[in-house]
């Protein structure tokens, strides 16, 4: 079998790390003189590495980041009042196993989103499934499908994931058709997948974002905070104040 006929039936098998590398595998196993069970054990970890990294990669893009931020580049020393054992904590992805949730409440620029998307991105390298998505999106998302006939499906586009991202609840007055279709979706999830959200309001004032009503309000909470870790953050606008300095 010549190198290119080699090069085809790789690539073929869908081993691109073999296709690229063979040749200097071939080459440093030579030079170095390994035994032919070692050879084997690093092409097999390469081709496993890289397959790894191309699923992290396919994940990530899938879940519709806004940015990929980090917790690594959060300024801890930001926030007036934050619990960064309880935020670090949630990095173990202990609740995503439970079906639990993660909530960051705060005012608008504290890093409510930063952290939700960190902890999104994390989750994508440890393997799990995330959709991120503003909660005036997913509103705009399951009005049209109704309006096109196929409210079904688009509810099975939030219930999919293991872990779906809401981000800024409460940033936008929300009708009692939009807070029903908001409800179905955090419903549709309740015990089955996690949610991670944000939001610039209380819980306890969350009733004058649901269109003041009471039963749903609490049916939204209820299910919400059954399993849920809360982590209010507290300050100024970051982003604001890096303006004004």
């Amino acid at each position: 079998m010549d190198a290119d006929e080699l090069r085809n039936s790789l690539d073929y098998l869908s081993l691109p790390y073999l296709r690229d590398e063979h040749q200097n595998l071939l080459t440093a196993a030579v030079k170095k003189n390994i035994p032919l069970p070692e050879f084997f054990e690093l092409a097999i970890a390469g081709e496993v590495a890289g397959k790894r990294e191309r699923a992290i990669a396919r994940r990530i893009q899938q879940a519709h980041f806004p940015s990929k931020k980090t917790s690594a580049a959060f300024d801890w020393t930001y926030p007036t009042k934050i619990n960064e054992e309880l935020v670090r904590y949630t990095f173990n992805l202990d609740f995503v196993g439970k079906k639990g949730n993660v909530a960051f409440l705060g005012t608008v620029g504290t890093g409510k989103s930063h952290l939700a998307g960190a902890l999104g991105i994390h989750a994508c390298e440890k393997g799990y499934t995330v959709l991120f998505e503003t909660a005036a999106n997913i509103i705009n998302h399951l009005v049209a499908a109704q309006s096109a006939g196929n409210i079904v499906a688009a509810l099975k586009t939030y219930r999919r994931p293991e872990i779906l991202i809401i981000d800024e609840i409460g940033y936008l007055p929300i009708g009692q058709l939009e807070a029903n279709f908001l409800f179905q979706v955090i419903s549709a999830r309740y015990e089955t997948g996690s949610i991670i959200l944000t939001s610039n309001i209380a819980f306890k004032d969350w009733i004058k974002v649901f269109n003041n009503d009471a039963a749903l309000t609490s049916a939204i909470l209820d299910r919400i905070l059954h399993h849920c870790e809360v982590i209010t953050i507290e300050g100024s606008s970051y982003r604001i104040n890096s303006k004004q300095k």
